[in-house]
C-alpha cells in the first residue's frame, strides 16, 4: 500500500480536544513535524478531520 507525510502547519491551540487528540493519534506533536503513513482508511479519515491543521507533502 502506498504511503503518505503529514505535515502540522498550523498550531493546535484553541482545537477542541477530539482534534487535539487525533493529532497525538497521528503523532504529530509539534509544529512543522511530518510524519509517514500507510494511506488506509483509518489514516486517511483522521486526516480529513484534521485537514485545517495539517498538509499532506509529497
Amino acid at each position: 500500500m502506498a504511503t503518505i507525510k503529514v505535515k502540522q502547519v498550523k498550531s493546535r491551540i484553541g482545537c477542541p480536544k477530539d482534534q487535539k487528540r487525533t493529532l497525538d493519534a497521528l503523532g504529530l506533536r509539534k509544529m512543522n513535524q511530518i510524519v509517514e503513513h500507510e494511506a488506509n482508511p483509518a489514516i486517511l479519515g483522521m486526516v480529513e478531520k484534521v485537514k485545517h491543521l495539517v498538509s499532506v507533502v509529497k
